[in-house]
């Protein structure tokens, strides 16, 4: 089993540089015991101008047999299936066996880390793989279909069935190039393509997929998987076809796409408003822009304890808990999967006692009075209020204004007037398919101020984003400010019909 990845270079950027990306020298061979087998990795060239590493994969065949006894569940692994223990391409073709081997091999730099040459982790290489013999299951169209959308030129080659008989026809293998311009991919990007389509391809694994595969899976996919149009094909294929696996996978995967949406507003229609221009910086994401707003504001109130309502993901509680000045921030969200990803986000289970005691996710509804919310400094509602229906906001105000009580509580939304700044949306949609409405300035405002004077909040506008002088930022920002006067809630406020308290409390 057998790949190479090649690499040209400049003497100001030698191709040598790839040894140090992959962590091996090319002066030495490496090798490496593996499951079932043994890699070894040599550079056949190594040279300023071109670099090429190969991965030669030694399979034991009987240790195959042997460990995979009872555990593949895929082609070949069936326990019904004796003589395919025996007689099959596994030693031979590009499979799960060569992904595994890639993990275990180039994890280092599937991650992106290098300490000798760091500023070339991130930057593109002109990449050109070559795998040999590959299964494809799917034929070629398949192939083209997983990697173009990744920014590969693909050269696919069937590999006759019997040379000497073409009248035979090709077999399911073929003979793989991959090519990415300078500019295209990074290493790392290109490693975790390979760890996970070639698999797919194979449609099989060596082994028995367990839950944990969900993970793997996510983790190589970051990035890209969540946007491919193949993606049902790539999770089905990746998790040997098991329903509940496949169906955690693409439920995650669809958070990941429905919060980096909704996260950037459409950001990168707001960036290319600025193409024209003479300068060659790249403008910074609205979704950054609103966090350092948010992070400012909640520093000049003097907030240490902090809560983040609709949490998501953990974007604002990841910017959070990097500041030490927030001694403990508590995520809310109603969807325990967006927790769980968020607590993989901030890698929860890693932390030390004392850092871990900084931050909590809990799961909860906004709709309902929650105890566990009260006697904190400060809580955010970023881009949270637009998913709700509007008959339910009075739910939403009274939990968090008239129960929890936070001294300071910062709201942003869309500003729908702003839409009209970006001509790929079309006149009349929303900027993201869950929002149930999209405020004006003046809308906006006319309900932060009643808001404020049911609960006795003082509340001012800040504009995140550039201020268009026509239309306003492309998001709104209200900031609520406990009145001087008002140590709790008026009398007179009494809890909407809707809200009931939380009957159950889950923390994640």
């Amino acid at each position: 089993m057998f790949l190479t990845i090649s690499t040209s270079g400049t003497p100001e950027r030698p191709a040598t540089d790839l040894g140090f990306l992959l962590h091996k020298h090319p002066d030495n061979r490496h090798t490496r015991s593996v499951s079932y087998g043994t890699a070894h990795v040599l550079y056949p060239e190594a040279t300023p101008e071109r670099c090429t590493a190969a991965l030669l994969l030694e399979i034991d065949p009987v240790a195959l047999v042997r460990r995979g006894k009872g555990k593949g569940k895929g082609r070949g692994g069936a326990p019904d299936a004796a003589l395919a223990q025996y007689v099959n391409d596994r030693p031979y073709a590009a499979s799960s066996l060569l992904a595994v081997a890639i993990g275990a091999v180039f994890s280092s730099a599937m991650r992106g880390v290098c300490a000798a040459r760091p500023e070339r982790v991130a930057q593109p290489l002109p990449l050109r793989v070559e795998v040999p013999a590959l299964p494809a299951r799917g034929g070629a169209e398949l192939v083209r279909a997983l990697f173009e959308p990744l920014g590969w030129a693909v050269a696919v080659t069937p590999v006759p069935l019997d040379v000497r008989f073409p009248e035979w026809g090709d077999s399911q293998y073929v003979q793989l190039v991959l090519e990415a311009p300078d500019g295209t991919l990074t290493l790392g990007e290109a490693l975790r393509h390979l760890y996970v389509l070639l698999p797919v391809l194979d449609d099989a694994k060596h082994y028995w997929v367990s839950p944990d595969e969900v993970d793997k899976l996510l983790r190589a996919g970051e990035g890209w998987l969540a946007g491919h149009p193949e993606q049902e094909v790539i999770t089905s294929r990746y998790l040997s076809r098991r329903r509940s696996l496949t169906q955690e996978a693409r439920e995650r995967l669809e958070l990941v796409r429905l919060a980096d949406a909704d996260d950037t507003d459409v950001d990168e229609i707001d960036n290319a408003v600025d193409e024209g221009t003479d300068t060659e910086e790249k403008p910074v994401p609205l979704a950054v822009r609103r966090r350092e707003a948010i992070l400012a504001e909640l520093v000049g109130a003097g907030a240490g304890r902090v809560l983040d309502l609709g949490c998501g993901q953990g974007q604002l509680v990841q910017a959070l808990f990097k500041d030490v000045r927030f001694t403990e921030i508590v995520g809310v969200d109603v969807s325990m999967r967006a927790l769980t990803v968020a607590s993989r986000r901030l890698r929860l289970d890693r932390l030390g006692e004392r850092q871990a005691g900084r931050v909590r996710l809990v799961q909860g509804s906004l709709a309902y009075t929650d105890k566990r919310l009260k006697g904190y400094d400060a809580a955010v509602l970023s881009e949270v209020i637009e998913h709700l229906d509007e008959a339910r906001l009075p739910a939403l105000e009274y939990a968090v204004f008239g129960s929890a009580r936070p001294r300071t509580v910062l709201v942003t939304t869309p500003n729908v007037e702003y839409n009209v700044r970006w001509e790929s949306l079309p006149a009349g949609h929303v900027r993201h398919g869950d929002h149930r409405f999209e405020w004006t300035r003046d809308e906006f405002r006319a309900w932060a101020h009643s808001v404020a004077e049911r609960h006795g909040y003082d509340v001012r506008f800040a504009p995140v984003g550039d201020d268009d002088p026509e239309v306003g930022p492309p998001t709104q920002m209200a900031v609520f400010t406990q009145a001087v006067t008002a140590a709790k809630a008026p009398e007179t406020v009494k809890a909407p019909e809707t809200v009931k308290s939380a009957q159950k409390d889950q923390v994640a």
